[in-house]
């Protein structure tokens, strides 16, 4: 297989509100991260993956974009972003930005010449529809943050189609002109010296044309949000056939670019699909889509059932040849892993993330072990939870903990930031764990180097280790003479796990067993993982 840097490159999403402030109104900003880039270099990363900081209302904190092209004062401008993408190359770090095709803002100006009558030139760039005979709703589509997905217009007569808020209104891919507006957009940033896009609900963009009603499973009703969403089968507003198409053409696009300069770019698709046989459709027919289809596979997974393996076997052998996935803890839509995981189980969890076959992408703050941060019902911002309680994504937002300090270095001491940190002074920031060589920072940073410097994780083939006790994972990372074996522990009680054959331990979660020969049985605490080998660079 080709070693392109995306194959095994690490991505570090960073949620641009959160990372750093650099002018003291308590929200992150672009050169807030300019000015921790040297921290992204010393970490060992590949790439940094920037969350919407194009201009917004700000509904859904900038998800519902209102000027595709140009930056929101909230995060500076246009001078702030090439200053970042020159500072994050002059490092040797690739810039992902997010790309948003499903929707825009209701205050975009497509949108508001769309509603400004029904014969407007741009009405059909969204989903306008009369309501049925009835009276009743053009279909019974569901919105992902609450209620149905129809909103009625007064003004003109008609509801339109929201996937997610109300104020996020569905674009309409099948009108050529939104197609290449869209397109002329990622050109927009791709001419600015993006290295890719990760692009944002990728399977919605193309519904079925007759906008068909979903049908219904054989779950049980239990009468709340998601208990209705996941009732119906999502066939109609989700992965329709037509799909593949668009992201073929938008893959050429990038592709063309690359041509022209020798360059890499990213085309990574968020695909959160239950059936991995409709994930890997992403990749392309002759992996001409996606690069990589975002892999929710370790989301899903209860940790608590020791499963984890078999999780890990059927990612494997959905990925079609010639291809690699895209592993993922968490992100900005879902609970931090040493929540989800335990905390326990945070190093062990970003051992398995790193020595995966293929390409990690490492939410900020989970080199440090930072779980949730509970949130006063009275600085709750996420409109999911206003929606749907139970459902916000607050928690996994917050802003990054620099220092021990108030406030923790993110931004001045007597600001309010956008959201709460976590307490101060318990070790969860990065000056006490750059400090102490044995902190999870530590950990993640000595893992990313021996990723670095390994053949057999950068390129190297993936065999699940058989015969393992209840509770460990065990798998074989091999790359012509060099041998690595993996074994995660995901329970609490001690064990030992049969290598047959000797060994000698490179890396430990607990970074202290380094050298220590094995001679056909490695032991494990609890919660415990290791790497064993002779590992050479390659």
């Amino acid at each position: 297989m080709t070693e392109h840097w995306w194959t095994h490159g690490v991505l570090y999403e960073i949620y641009t509100r959160s990372f750093g402030d650099s002018d003291g109104d308590g929200v992150g900003d672009l050169d807030g991260i300019t000015d921790r880039l040297d921290y992204l270099a010393w970490l060992g990363v590949d790439a940094i993956w920037l969350t919407p900081f194009y201009r917004s209302p700000m509904a859904d904190f900038g998800y519902d974009v209102s000027n595709h092209t140009d930056v929101d004062p909230l995060f500076g401008d246009l001078v702030a972003f090439d200053r970042l993408v020159a500072a994050a190359h002059g490092r040797g770090l690739r810039v992902v930005v997010d790309y948003v095709p499903n929707h825009t803002s209701d205050r975009h100006p497509w949108f508001v010449e769309s509603r400004s009558g029904r014969q407007a030139a741009k009405r059909d760039w969204y989903f306008w529809r009369d309501a049925r005979p009835d009276g009743s709703l053009p279909n019974n589509w569901l919105s992902l943050f609450g209620g149905p997905a129809w909103e009625w217009d007064d003004a003109t007569g008609q509801y339109y189609l929201h996937t997610f808020l109300k104020e996020q209104p569905d674009l309409n891919w099948r009108n050529s002109a939104v197609r290449e507006a869209m397109f002329e957009v990622a050109r927009f940033w791709l001419d600015r010296g993006v290295d890719g896009f990760r692009v944002d609900v990728a399977a919605a963009v193309m519904k079925d044309p007759e906008l068909r009603d979903n049908p219904y499973g054989e779950g049980p009703w239990r009468g709340q949000f998601w208990a209705e969403w996941e009732a119906q089968q999502h066939i109609h507003d989700f992965g329709h056939p037509d799909v593949f198409d668009v992201w073929r053409e938008f893959r050429a696009l990038v592709d063309a670019y690359d041509r022209e300069d020798g360059r890499e770019r990213l085309v990574l698709g968020e695909v959160s699909s239950h059936d991995l046989t409709a994930w890997a459709r992403f990749y392309g027919q002759r992996l001409d889509a996606m690069h990589l289809p975002f892999g929710f596979h370790l989301l899903r997974h209860d940790w608590e059932s020791a499963t984890v393996g078999e999780v890990v076997d059927r990612v494997e052998a959905a990925v079609p040849a010639g291809a690699v996935s895209n592993w993922v803890l968490g992100n900005h839509d879902q609970p931090r892993v040493a929540s989800s995981a335990g905390p326990e189980r945070a190093r062990v969890a970003m051992l398995l993330l790193l020595t995966l076959r293929g390409a990690p992408t490492l939410y900020y703050g989970d080199e440090l072990g930072m779980p949730n941060v509970e949130i006063p019902p009275e600085r709750t911002r996420d409109p999911w939870e206003g929606n749907v309680p139970g459902f916000g994504r607050d928690a996994a937002r917050t802003p990054m903990p620099w220092t021990p300090e108030p406030n923790g270095g993110f931004t001045a001491p007597d600001v309010d930031p956008w959201l709460p940190l976590g307490p101060a002074g318990l070790g969860m920031d990065v000056a006490t764990q750059q400090a102490d060589p044995r902190s999870t920072l530590s950990f993640t940073r000595a893992l990313l180097a021996f990723r670095r410097a390994s053949a057999a994780l950068r390129r190297g083939t993936y065999e699940r280790l058989p015969g393992a006790p209840s509770g460990v994972f065990a798998f074989c990372r091999s790359e012509g003479a060099e041998r690595l074996v993996v074994a995660l522990n995901t329970a609490g009680d001690a064990t030992e796990l049969d290598l047959r054959g000797p060994g000698r331990v490179v890396l430990s979660t607990g970074m202290d067993r380094s050298g220590e020969p094995v001679n056909g049985r490695v032991r494990l605490a609890g919660y415990e993982g290791v790497v064993v080998g002779e590992a050479t660079r390659g």
